[in-house]
């Protein structure tokens, strides 16, 4: 649901940026591994001791990149398959540091194995979100949508996780995982109802 709103006023707030790094050289593609890099050295490094709100904003300064990239590819006419597939395997590999960060804080520093087993759940149902995507799109199908696409998991996620390192007490996370497993579950079912619904009219 975020995609369709904060995309478009993101966008527009990082076109000068994306501009600046064109004229500067820089390639997209630079932009999404170092974003990625970025991202997972601040889920790996700060979360596993329990420095939840800098970690978090450590991550968000580099998850933003992902706006950035895709505006650079637009604006200079390098939008291409590769860029694509780049982007979206970049996107998996910083949602599992995210992820894992946090249960190696809940199995470490925090000793909450509910929590780390919470996680982990949310973390394979993400993957399944977007594998059902990307499988249905290899097949030439619609799959997109739902109640909890990436940017809904990781905005829940990451604002949570902040807030608890700030003042929030550890039991908001928790209902928070618990709340986003089951949104991310329904999520799977409406992809997989979507693309049921198109093979049964195709077939």
């Amino acid at each position: 649901m975020l995609n369709r709103y904060a995309r478009v006023f993101f966008t527009r707030v990082f076109t000068p940026i994306a501009r600046w790094l064109l004229r500067s050289g820089v390639s997209p593609d630079v932009v999404t591994l170092v974003g990625t890099l970025g991202v997972c050295v601040g889920a790996l490094a700060f979360y596993p001791l329990g420095q939840l709100f800098w970690g978090t904003v450590f991550i968000s300064v580099f998850a933003l990149t992902d706006l950035i990239d895709g505006t650079m590819a637009r604006l200079s006419g390098r939008s291409s398959p590769w860029g694509a597939f780049l982007d979206s395997t970049m996107d998996r590999v910083g949602d599992g540091a995210i992820f894992g960060g946090l249960i190696l804080y809940f199995t470490g520093r925090a000793d909450r194995p509910l929590d780390a087993y919470l996680a982990l759940l949310c973390l394979v149902l993400g993957f399944v979100t977007s594998y059902a995507k990307a499988r249905a799109e290899g097949l030439g199908l619609r799959c997109e949508g739902g109640i909890a696409e990436r940017a809904d998991r990781l905005t829940a996620i990451l604002a949570t996780t902040g807030l608890c390192g700030l003042f929030l007490p550890l039991w908001v996370l928790t209902v928070v995982l618990v709340l986003l497993a089951l949104a991310s579950a329904v999520t799977v079912g409406q992809r997989v109802a979507m693309v049921h619904a198109q093979t049964r009219i195709t077939g």
